[in-house]
């Protein structure tokens, strides 16, 4: 049996706080989140009020950010940091004195982080001022999300706003990037591109399929449990692995 913890969410996005709630709640049962929080300087009042072992925080946040409310801690409790860029999470996390979630969460990647945090909670949590310190220096502006792609059409290559992007799937060597009226290809692989795209409109459905929010008309679940993504104007459907599943957790 998973042993009970405490845990307050911190991030000024809602859907990805209902999102990391209710990967937490696949991956951890015994969890329990006992106040979320849209900025930093919230989630430092609420570890504060409610004393709960665990803050899972998202970085970038408005008012006070992620760095920002962990220093206030000062130890109160273990620190997870949450974040769409891997630059912040690897710097932390390759320290060993705290964990990271790279979002939208996975049920599966916070499976692990459970473990790792599990055998923690009876430890005192770790001080954090030195790897804050030096990651405030290290971290700058994050880049803005790639707004234009040239994508290879038959023999021409095509400019592409990604706006206009329905879906991302990985096709062997290449990416195929989808919009209402072409199918085209482009070379940087699916991952690189997740990298490069607002998590807060495209969500990673399958290991090889990222679909635009927006283009989503429905969701389908059928009787073992496998949902389908039904798109706005287009007769394909899109399969969600399990491991992603939680995004549609009413389903």
């Amino acid at each position: 049996m998973s042993e009970p913890a405490r845990a307050v969410i911190a991030d000024d996005e809602p859907l990805l706080r209902e999102s990391l709630r209710a990967a937490l709640a696949q991956a951890w049962p015994a969890l329990d989140i006992v106040a979320e929080a849209a900025n930093g300087a919230d989630a430092v009042h609420a570890v504060r009020e409610h004393r709960p072992d665990l803050a899972f925080l998202d970085i970038e946040m408005p008012v006070m950010s992620g760095l920002e409310a962990a220093r206030e801690l000062r130890g109160l409790a273990h620190v997870v940091f949450v974040t769409a860029y891997d630059r912040y999470a690897i710097e932390a996390f390759d320290r060993g004195v705290v964990d990271y979630v790279l979002k939208p969460a996975s049920a599966e990647r916070l499976a692990d982080t459970a473990a790792r945090l599990r055998g923690r909670l009876r430890e005192t949590p770790a001080s954090l001022e030195n790897l804050i310190e030096d990651l405030s220096r290290r971290i700058a502006p994050p880049a803005p999300p790639l707004q234009w792609l040239q994508a290879s059409l038959g023999s021409t290559i095509r400019l592409i706003n990604v706006d206009d992007v329905l879906y991302f799937q990985s096709d062997m060597k290449y990416t195929r990037v989808v919009t209402n009226d072409s199918d085209a290809l482009v070379k940087t692989p699916l991952r690189e591109l997740a990298a490069q795209l607002d998590a807060r409109h495209f969500w990673q459905v399958h290991r090889g399929t990222l679909v635009n929010v927006s283009a989503i008309a429905s969701v389908s679940v059928d009787e073992t449990g496998r949902r389908e993504i039904a798109l706005k104007g287009r007769p394909e459907r899109l399969e969600v692995s399990r491991a992603f599943s939680h995004l549609f957790k009413q389903m």
